[in-house]
């Protein structure tokens, strides 16, 4: 759990100023006035509160110690000390991650968190960070609980969850072009624009795709 924590540490410095760098850069472009300099501070005030304040009213332990029932009466268990464990752990993460993602768009429940999301006007790194603050009231990591189950560590798909939403900082940059052949294999900056769009018809087709 030391990486973890230090690979938080880590990240929360390397996003708050990459995406200050990233507003500093676009209003020296195009002007100070084609930034939304208000919405990006309501995302670092989302972003530091729960970060922080929230993090000691609902611990990732609120969740995580369901994780390690499971992980207690899991049907085997992934050889950690050999590559394919370790593939097998972002397979199965990547899997869990898919069905939640699907579900904070398709239920309600889910949704009325993942929407504080998909609420800013304008798609930029700091769009990347507003998640809101009721996800672990509303049981996001239910979603991972097969995971220990079917023997993966649950510090190590904590890690893996980790890493994808670090991945997915990126994606919300719009300066950033299409990425030829990535594009049919990967989540691009291009592909996530899409996913954000708030036309209608752009929103029915790929509310669909989810």
């Amino acid at each position: 759990m030391t990486v973890l924590f230090l690979l938080l540490k880590i990240s929360v410095t390397v996003v708050l100023v990459a995406s200050v760098l990233e507003a500093l850069v676009l209003s020296w472009r195009n002007g100070w006035a084609s930034y939304d300099w208000k919405a990006a501070g309501v995302s670092v005030f989302d972003f530091l509160v729960r970060e922080y304040p929230l993090r000691w009213l609902l611990p990732v332990a609120f969740w995580t110690g369901a994780m390690d029932w499971f992980w207690s009466h899991r049907l085997f268990t992934l050889p950690m000390d050999h590559w394919s464990g370790w593939v097998a752990c972002f397979i199965g993460q990547e899997f869990c991650y898919y069905w939640y993602h699907r579900a904070a768009h398709r239920v309600r429940w889910f949704w009325c968190t993942h929407a504080i999301h998909h609420s800013p006007n304008q798609l930029n790194l700091s769009a990347a960070y507003r998640f809101g603050w009721t996800g672990k009231l509303t049981g996001t990591l239910l979603f991972f609980m097969l995971a220990p189950l079917l023997g993966m560590p649950p510090k190590v798909i904590l890690l893996m969850l980790t890493l994808n939403l670090l991945y997915q900082f990126w994606i919300h940059a719009t300066w950033i072009p299409r990425l030829g052949p990535l594009e049919w294999v990967l989540n691009t900056p291009s592909a996530h624009r899409v996913h954000h769009a708030s036309n209608l018809e752009t929103w029915t087709a790929t509310t669909a795709a989810c």
